[in-house]
């Protein structure tokens, strides 16, 4: 008897990012073995106390990451390719329903960084990425 598959949508589903990406995916790898914790104490100066909160300055990091690896030309490319693929929202710590950051958004933030400081971080991303 030949079988035949109908899709139903779920409102509701339970997930867990982690238990569908695989243990040897490059991106998991990397969210276990890099901790990005210290662009927070490099870019702290930036941000002032008051005011909209903006764009968590590590995942901003991990976009532009993302964007280097898969030689993607635009940020709103590299939205869209984060919005489909669940093991790079779980190395940007997004769950499925999270609302990623406006492609904009990334781009102004990218402007409003000092070209050296940016730059010292992403060359130590590369360092610490080249032990994976």
């Amino acid at each position: 008897m030949q079988g035949k598959k109908t899709y139903q949508e779920k409102l509701f589903t339970t997930i867990q990012l982690s238990k569908r990406i695989p243990s040897n995916n490059y991106y998991r790898r990397m969210k276990r073995l890099i901790d990005f914790s210290f662009i927070y104490k490099k870019t702290e100066s930036l941000y002032g106390k008051k005011g909209k909160e903006s764009i968590d300055p590590v995942v901003f990091f991990k976009l532009c990451l993302i964007k280097k690896i898969e030689n993607i030309s635009s940020d709103r490319k590299l939205i869209a390719l984060c919005r489909l693929r669940l093991d790079l929202l779980y190395f940007l710590d997004y769950n499925l329903d999270e609302k990623l950051p406006a492609a904009t958004t990334i781009s102004h933030t990218r402007r409003n960084y000092p070209e050296e400081l940016y730059n010292s971080i992403c060359e130590e991303i590369e360092l610490k990425r080249k032990d994976i």
